[in-house]
């Protein structure tokens, strides 16, 4: 018998706000669907701005045994064999003429960073906040200790500036230099000039042998958008960002009220 005709044979989904409800639960709807989906011969691969420090206890709990793309592009991680397949860093002298160029133009930024590997860490400077609840993180006393090991990117943030604002001003002044998004609420980046999602998923597809045409997309922040613009069609969730929601092929549900199940059921008739 010939195998059925997929909607989609490759569903890539972001965690945060995405996959991930506000509790960092994964619901039984959308496991079911998911868990349906790949049972039909789709495959599912997360695609995160997490680093895969941050990343790997997820993909443990959900039984996640297939491809994952972490730190926005830089890390492609296979979760069954708990093993670092490529990664990208960050030229960190390049990062330290972007970021000055960036407080040229809006004053003194509070600073993090991810260090490279499967057991990097996020080195925390003064006055930045942490975000997304109790993760894993050093704090530095010593700011020159930051730039002392290989990194995949840099975080920023302001005391004054919204998220937009500061991203916006980033990219104006240091984005010949280096790429940066807006990856969540406090959460501005700054990673090597020309990562993103789409390149680390177009790597991972290719694994796979597949393609962005077989691919469903699901997002809710600005760091998506080349994600969107790579597959054939890019959901937003209700919760998304408007930058997202402006590229977006479809809106669905948020992610506490199973959005990706939502879609899934559709399209997969499940």
């Amino acid at each position: 018998m010939p195998r059925p005709t997929l909607p989609y044979r490759l569903i890539a989904t972001d965690l945060d706000g995405t996959l991930l409800r506000e509790d960092d639960s994964v619901s039984g709807r959308t496991r079911d669907a998911l868990a349906a989906a790949t049972a039909a011969g789709a495959a599912h691969i997360v695609v995160t701005g997490r680093a895969v420090p941050w990343t790997r206890h997820i993909l443990d709990d959900l039984g996640y045994e297939g491809l994952a793309v972490c730190g926005q592009g830089a890390q492609l991680y296979h979760a069954g064999e708990h093993r670092l397949l490529t990664s990208v860093t960050l030229d960190r002298q390049l990062a330290g003429i972007a970021l000055a160029k960036i407080e040229a133009e809006a004053g003194p930024l509070a600073l993090a960073a991810s260090r490279d590997g499967l057991d990097g860490e996020v080195l925390v400077g003064a006055g930045y906040q942490v975000q997304g609840g109790p993760l894993p993180v050093v704090s530095l006393d010593d700011p020159a200790q930051m730039w002392s090991a290989p990194l995949n990117k840099v975080y920023i943030q302001h005391p004054e500036l919204s998220d937009d604002a500061l991203a916006r001003i980033a990219r104006q002044s240091a984005g010949s230099l280096v790429n940066v998004v807006m990856a969540g609420p406090g959460v501005v980046e700054i990673l090597p000039l020309g990562l993103s999602k789409a390149t680390g998923l177009s790597l991972a597809a290719r694994r796979l042998k597949l393609t962005a045409a077989d691919t469903i997309a699901f997002g809710d922040m600005p760091n998506d958008i080349p994600m969107f613009g790579w597959a054939a069609h890019g959901v937003a969730m209700a919760n998304a960002h408007t930058e997202l929601k402006a590229v977006a092929d479809e809106v669905t549900a948020s992610n506490d009220d199973d959005g990706i199940a939502v879609v899934l059921e559709r399209l997969f008739e499940v």
